[in-house]
């Protein structure tokens, strides 16, 4: 019976991220044939695949990127079962490798369907799920495109947020990022008022309505005061219009038009776990 050496174990390690056993195991069965093993392992990751396809996959690793040039960015969320395998470093590698590559593509689907080292990723998280014996899959994708683009991740990779500004001028890009920070911290219901959805804004004046008239306020004051109401939660609640985190007093609209004048914050994307 063939013997694999410690030397093949290694390679097919590093090649696959398989573990000792199950690369010792592969290579044994496929006799010393390097690819064969390969094969061996990524069936093996298509079984356990299928059985844990029903399976939640909500932890994970959500990671936010731009370009050199900082004119577009993604936010992808790899995930996985459990918060163990979430902050292993190969996993983490992984999501940061997937994020990079999707700044190339426009949606999932075309990300999956790209080479990843000679496979497809979709291939790739196949097999991942075979090494693991987790459930792993890109579970958000998203992209944003404009000027001066920076990211966000919070510790622990949890949540991650990429902001797009309308110009470029020195101090842009850095000011992206303390937006970026913002939206990660806060998370905004909107940009601003005028993309807060309607359902939004009449329950939020439902609520207000209703306490009003609990606290025993006139009917004819409370439509008046309920906007009013309207008025702070969009004050608080979208992006522009909220006080920054560094000193809570200065908006964001008026931190990015420091840098100048015309420089504005034209989108967002914020995902968290």
């Amino acid at each position: 019976m063939y013997k694999a050496t410690a030397a093949e174990v290694s390679k097919l390690r590093n090649a696959t991220g398989a573990g000792m056993m199950d690369s010792k195991k592969a290579l044994e069965e496929a006799e010393g044939n390097f690819d064969k093993a390969i094969e061996i392992l990524r069936k093996k990751g298509q079984k356990v695949a299928a059985n844990r396809a029903d399976r939640e996959s909500t932890e994970g690793a959500v990671i936010a990127k731009v370009n050199a040039g900082h004119n577009k960015g993604v936010v992808l969320a790899l995930n996985c079962e459990t918060d163990f395998v979430a902050k292993n470093e190969d996993f983490i590698k992984l999501a940061k490798d997937l994020a990079e590559m999707a700044l190339d593509f426009d949606s999932k689907e075309e990300l999956l369907k790209a080479d990843f080292n000679g496979i497809s990723v979709e291939e790739k998280l196949t097999e991942q799920t075979g090494v693991i014996g987790e459930k792993i899959e890109i579970g958000h994708f998203s992209t944003i495109e404009g000027f001066s683009l920076n990211s966000y991740i919070h510790a622990g990779n949890r949540i991650a947020a990429v902001v797009a500004l309308s110009g470029e001028y020195p101090g842009a890009t850095e000011v992206a990022y303390d937006v970026a920070m913002q939206v990660a911290a806060m998370n905004p219901v909107a940009l601003d008022e005028t993309q807060v959805s309607q359902a939004v804004i009449d329950q939020e004046l439902e609520i207000a309505k209703d306490q009003l008239r609990q606290e025993g306020k006139p009917e004819n004051m409370i439509e008046g005061i309920a906007q009013g109401k309207l008025q702070k939660f969009f004050k608080e609640n979208t992006l522009v219009h909220q006080a920054s985190i560094k000193d809570g007093k200065t908006s964001v609209k008026d931190v990015v038009s420091a840098v100048n004048g015309d420089l504005k914050v034209i989108g967002y994307i914020r995902y968290g776990l």
